[in-house]
């Protein structure tokens, strides 16, 4: 029996307003984005395929397809493979009640979940005073739309940045301007099904909202084991139409691995040879702790990499500041779509610009660098007191690790646990895009957590993971 799907073309895109309002895909996105805010498309609903609503508005599958892949990277909507695509976003999870559809946890007193810098140390006085300073002094000529891939001064000093911190290798025009990893993965996605590229490997497990952007774009997210050593790379000369692949080589989320130099070159290799392309989100890149961190890929084979990075992991996800150093194959295909893709304020660009070329930016990264290994430290401290049959792993970089818990132990129960307490934490078995794993552990993030509230939190999580196993061991006497 076929599922029913509401009726888009009928009840809704009636509101999608004049051709004067902006680009089709913006006006499908908005009108999708108002109707599911309104109620009028509930959470859980199976949206029409893009194919099916493109031809009842007489348009191209491409403006449905952005508009869905846009709304997936927002979180209105959830695409997975083998099933429509669905409504996500509710304002009250409780009536949602029987659909598939996240909670909206009430907000935590203790955040050890991954995923946040520490948003108490946002720089907000030294931000204020750099777009003040751009407010009072760019010419009246700035204010206009932004070009496309983004100001060329921020694109220029990027580059610069990029070369002494990262090891990369890039002109300013190799650059686009995005508003995080999110959109700059989702905008090369379209880039590559331009080319011909149907399917992206993926690390498993690996973050979640990535694969739905790639499923979005119209691509198949390919799963792709990791180790100690990181991404598999031996593996992907079994899917002989990979030609694309997605991975997270200075620190893997989430089992905060390093690829392994011999996999470095490896993976270039496989790039080379299946004319192919590697993404790489450089995640956590300038946290390393026992020593400096690894170069990135792109500066080994700018022909052969697409690099990604935002803010949302240094300052913070607010400013909505990201970007993607490509070669001219992907940039032009990038900067042909630019005229109609979100871009950062103009004047916050220019506002991080003047954090780059004062060193502030520079003097803030050494800054968090101690901040979070002392607060890393204390944590693996407290975890070995307080829960010491649970091994820490991932520990070297980053602002999270991984927690080991025993054979057997409900994760999920222990995760219901902690947030019963206030205390936020994510479950490692939802990043797995397979259910055919034996990982069991719970990912603690640490770049949110207040440093006087280490010892509480893990006590905390020590509270819940002992009335998870409570059961157990009633049973066993």
């Amino acid at each position: 029996m076929r599922e029913s799907q509401t009726n888009l073309a009928g009840d809704l895109l009636l509101q999608l307003g004049r051709p004067g309002d902006g680009p089709l895909h913006e006006r499908v996105k908005r009108a999708l984005r108002t109707a599911i805010r309104d109620g009028r498309v509930e959470v859980g609903t199976a949206l029409p395929p893009s194919r099916q609503l493109a031809a009842d508005l007489g348009c191209s599958r491409w403006a449905v397809t952005e508009a869905y892949g846009q709304l997936v990277a927002e979180g209105y909507l959830e695409a997975r493979t083998g099933s429509a695509t669905r409504v996500r976003w509710t304002r009250d999870a409780d009536a949602a009640a029987g659909r598939r559809a996240p909670r909206r946890l009430p907000e935590a007193r203790f955040d050890l979940g991954p995923g946040l810098p520490d948003l108490r140390a946002f720089p907000r006085r030294r931000w204020a005073e750099a777009v003040r300073a751009q407010v009072t002094t760019t010419a009246f000529t700035e204010f206009g739309y932004p070009p496309a891939g983004g100001h060329p001064r921020l694109r220029r000093l990027l580059v610069a940045y990029l070369g002494r911190s990262r090891g990369a290798s890039a002109t300013p025009d190799d650059v686009t301007v995005c508003t995080s990893v999110t959109d700059g993965v989702r905008r090369v996605c379209h880039a590559l099904r331009a080319e011909g590229i149907t399917a992206v490997g993926c690390e498993e497990p690996g973050w979640t909202r990535l694969r739905d952007v790639i499923r979005a774009a119209g691509l198949e997210p390919v799963p792709v084991r990791t180790d100690d050593g990181g991404l598999r790379v031996d593996e992907l000369s079994a899917h002989t139409t990979l030609r694309a692949v997605l991975t997270t080589p200075a620190h893997q989320f989430p089992l905060g691995t390093v690829l392994a130099p011999e996999r470095r070159a490896a993976l270039l290799r496989w790039a080379r040879q299946v004319d192919g392309v590697v993404l790489e989100d450089d995640y956590d890149a300038e946290f390393r702790y026992d020593r400096r961190p690894v170069a990135a890929l792109q500066g080994m084979d700018p022909s052969r990499v697409v690099l990604f990075k935002s803010l949302s992991k240094i300052l913070s996800p607010a400013l909505g500041i990201g970007w993607i150093v490509a070669p001219p194959r992907w940039t032009r295909h990038l900067h042909e779509s630019d005229q109609t893709a979100a871009q950062p304020p103009t004047l916050d660009q220019l506002a991080f610009a003047e954090l780059l070329e004062s060193g502030a930016h520079d003097r803030y990264l050494r800054a968090c660098r101690k901040r979070y290994r002392d607060r890393r430290d204390a944590l693996v401290r407290a975890l070995a007191e307080q829960v010491p049959d649970a091994p820490v792993s991932g520990v070297a970089a980053g602002l999270h690790l991984l927690l080991r818990l025993p054979a057997g132990t409900d994760t999920a129960a222990v995760v219901r646990a902690a947030g019963a307490r206030s205390l936020r934490i994510a479950d490692l078995t939802a990043y797995h895009a397979t259910e055919d794993h034996t990982d069991h552990g719970l990912v603690l993030g640490y770049g949110n957590l207040a440093d006087g509230a280490v010892e509480e939190a893990v006590r905390l999580l020590r509270e819940a993971i002992e009335e998870c196993r409570a059961p157990r061991r009633r049973r066993t006497r």
